[in-house]
Parts: structure tokens; sequence; C-alpha cells
């Protein structure tokens, strides 16, 4: 079986077993055993649900640091506009890109003109794109990574247009090469995350035989440090410009992508129970009407991401009102944009794969086999999906069962029912012996 990278792990000295982290879990990809969680890897799409769950800190993002970097001779940073929303309004985008200057990069870049032409690039593959319908954003990677595991036959509708996050970074290391004549190979391009997925598309991005990006560091590992480095950056004379759009700012919270399709063509939808839903009906070809979908894994888009600081609601107010106080860029497709395009610059080069479940065995027989044997265990459980066993449902108990992976008796009704049975025949041996005047055994010396 394929191995992929997870940027989650859970800290089995932390973890209490609470569950909490199995029951949030979209993928079912977490189990309770032996009093700890375990992640099945060929299901765990890093949204980082498990991590706004647990309350014991048990769950820990794999993300970089700034030591990671030290290999780099030149560190560039790229903030996810996120960023923005978790300081106070006064605060602008101009002066958190300066602070990130002064807390050890060598340049902090904004991601709004990559946010400006990838959604230019967007629209012009919309206008000629003949294939299924809708189109599905891939811009969120536990949305790509989720169609691969559970909606396999969706893939082929994933946008195949490079995120923004990947066409700063490769432009900042252009320039930079251009500039100063360092190989592009020593330039650290650094992306402020506010969700483990990011790391994620890093080290293994679908669609790129490699990211343009070297590394991810959380929006919460670094906001201290950003926020004390914020005090010398607003009394500086020489800080960074803004360079922030209005379209780019949106692009941190729901319903900014495509600007230009019309609304009854297109819909956005976050929250990864909302997205599963919409993901069932596209499955089912019941949206087929819509030509493109926009879909965010978290609720309000990536200013409610696992990794950020501020309450979701008041980021998200806080982006919309920065939005607004910038100016939108030229809709266009510029001539440079379209040429760009014309050449290959937004696209992704491979085609997204799906990235299959574990088979109950590599043998057909045996598989069909431990099917029909999940099938009639399921058939005999309550249907409740208590998850006393360690199991999110009563069908992913029976598929652990047939796996091998835990006992029958982790289930407390078949416990039960297995007392009941011990019960009812200690029961009967008891009437047999009475009637014979013997004492009976059961199996418990004197």
């Amino acid at each position: 079986m394929q191995a992929y990278y997870h940027s989650i792990r859970f800290d089995a000295a932390r973890c209490d077993g609470c569950m909490s982290c199995m029951r949030v879990c979209p993928t079912r990809a977490v189990r309770i055993r032996k009093g700890g969680a375990v992640m099945l890897e060929d299901r765990c799409i890093d949204c980082g649900e498990c991590i706004r769950s647990c309350t014991r800190g048990a769950v820990v993002p794999l993300t970089g640091t700034l030591e990671d970097l030290s290999s780099f001779t030149y560190k560039v940073a790229i903030p996810s506009p996120a960023l923005y929303a978790q300081f106070d309004p006064e605060v602008t985008p101009g002066m958190i890109l300066d602070a990130l200057k002064i807390c050890g990069f060598d340049d902090a870049v904004s991601l709004s003109a990559s946010c400006d032409a990838v959604a230019a690039a967007t629209e012009l593959f919309l206008d000629e794109y003949r294939g299924q319908y809708p189109l599905i954003s891939s811009f969120c990677p536990s949305v790509v990574r989720l169609i691969q595991v559970q909606y396999p036959d969706l893939v082929e509708q994933l946008l195949p247009i490079l995120t923004p996050r990947e066409i700063a970074a490769r432009e900042a290391k252009v320039k930079k090469e251009v500039d100063s004549g360092i190989d592009t190979e020593r330039i650290g391009a650094v992306y402020i995350t506010p969700c483990p997925a990011k790391m994620v598309s890093i080290v293994d991005h679908p669609g790129m035989d490699r990211s343009y990006l070297d590394s991810a560091v959380s929006i919460r590992d670094l906001y201290q440090i950003l926020a004390a480095a914020l005090a010398q950056s607003q009394e500086r004379k020489d800080r960074a410009g803004d360079g922030e759009t209005a379209s780019g700012i949106a692009w941190a919270y729901l319903g900014a992508l495509p600007m230009s399709v019309p609304a009854e063509n297109s819909m956005s939808v976050a929250g990864l129970p909302n997205v599963i839903r919409i993901l069932d009906d596209i499955e089912k070809g019941r949206l087929r009407r819509y030509s493109f979908v926009e879909c965010h894994a978290c609720p309000e888009g990536c200013v409610s991401g696992p990794l950020t600081i501020e309450n979701p609601y008041v980021a998200r107010a806080r982006a919309i009102r920065l939005s607004g106080s910038l100016e939108r860029a030229e809709a266009a497709r510029s001539e440079q944009i379209l040429r760009l395009y014309r050449e290959g610059a937004f696209l992704m080069k491979q085609t997204i794969g799906a990235r299959p479940h574990k088979p109950l065995d590599t043998d057909i027989s045996r598989a069909i086999a431990k099917m029909k044997e999940k099938d009639r265990i399921r058939a005999g459980l309550p249907g409740i999906d208590c998850g006393a066993c360690g199991a999110p449902t009563c069908e992913a108990f029976a598929e652990d069962l047939v796996e091998g992976e835990t006992e029958a008796a982790s289930c407390v009704f078949v416990r039960q029912q297995q007392v009941s049975e011990l019960v009812e025949r200690l029961g009967v041996l008891l009437k047999i012996h009475s009637g014979s005047g013997e004492r009976p055994s059961v199996g418990v010396q004197q």
C-alpha cells in the first residue's frame, strides 16, 4: 500500500482516549485503541478537525520552524491572507509584512497579486472547459485529499490550476535569482499557514513533481513572535508597502472565487460536513447545471483554520472589512496573464490521482469473503454508532473486526449479549443438575 505523508500526529502521553477526535473525523480515520487515539493513515486527509476538538493538546500539527530553514541563503515569507485577520484593524498588512522581516525572514511577499492572477487564470480555464461539470476548486489541500480518498470518480473534475501560494513562491524565487544571482535552490519560500494541510501539499503536492514552497510555519506558532515584532514595525519609517488588493484578501474567507462567474452558475461551500453533502450530490450527478464549486474544509474559510488564533467570526469580519477598504484589482485578463496562461504557467503538470483505501485483502476472493463477513457482522450490531468500541460507527467496527484489529467483545452490546447467553446456559445447567441432586460445575474451583 502506498505511504502518505501526514502533518498530524497523536501524542500518546497526553491522549486520554476521550473520543472527541474520533467523533469529528470526517473520513473515519481515527480509532481509540488501548486507551489512546490511533490514525488510519490511508483515510486521514489532514483537515485538522481533530486539533480543534482535542482539549488535551494531544493532536500535534507537524508544521515547520524557522530553524528548519537555516540551510537556505535567503528566506522569503509568504503569508496567507488569513494572517492579517488575526490582528486588530489598526495593524495593516504592510506592518505585518515588515514584522515578518524583523522575525528573521529576508523578505515577505504579499499573496494578493498571485490570488488575482490565479482568479483570472481560473476564469480563462472555465471559459474553455468542455468536460464534466461542475469543476471543483483545488486550492484547499484537505478537500483535494477528501476527493482522492472518498470520491475517486471526481478527481477528474478538480480544477488543474496551481494555487496562489505556489505561484507566489515560484515568482519570488525567480525574481530574487534575477536580482541577486542567488540560485533558486538556495532560496527558501515559507508559507505562513492557518492549517496543517498546507504542509502536506508542500511535501506531497498533487499535480506537481515538487512544490515551489519549502516549508510552512503555523500562524499559531509564529503569532507571539510576530506580535512582539509589530511594536518595532509600527515605529519604523521604512515599512513595506501593503501591496494588497480587495480580491486578494477575499481569498481568506468563503465566496471569493471566481468573482466573474455568474452567481447562478457557481457555488461556495465551507465546513467539511457541508462539503461532503455537496460532493455526494455531485457524485450522483445532481449539480451539473453549476460550472464551478468553491470548497473550503474550514467552516469560515481559511480565517477559521485550526492553526489560527482569533475567533473565526471575528477574523472573518476583519477580513471582510479590510477587503472593503482596499481597491479591487483590475479584472482582467491582462495580456501578460493571458500569455502566461497560454504558456501553461498556471496549470498543474500532472493529473491528480485517486488515493484508495487499503483493500480488505489483496486477493479478490478473500476480499469478497471478508466483505460478506463484514455485512453479516454489521447486521447483528445495534446500529447506534455509540463509539464505545473505539470505532466511530458500527460499520467501521465491523470492518475493524474483519481486519483483525479489534475483538467482538469490544462492543458493549455484543459483550452484554455474550453475558446474557452465558447466564442463560448456566440457568439451564442449574435446572438439569438440581433435578439430579448434583451440584453443577461451572468451571470455578472451590
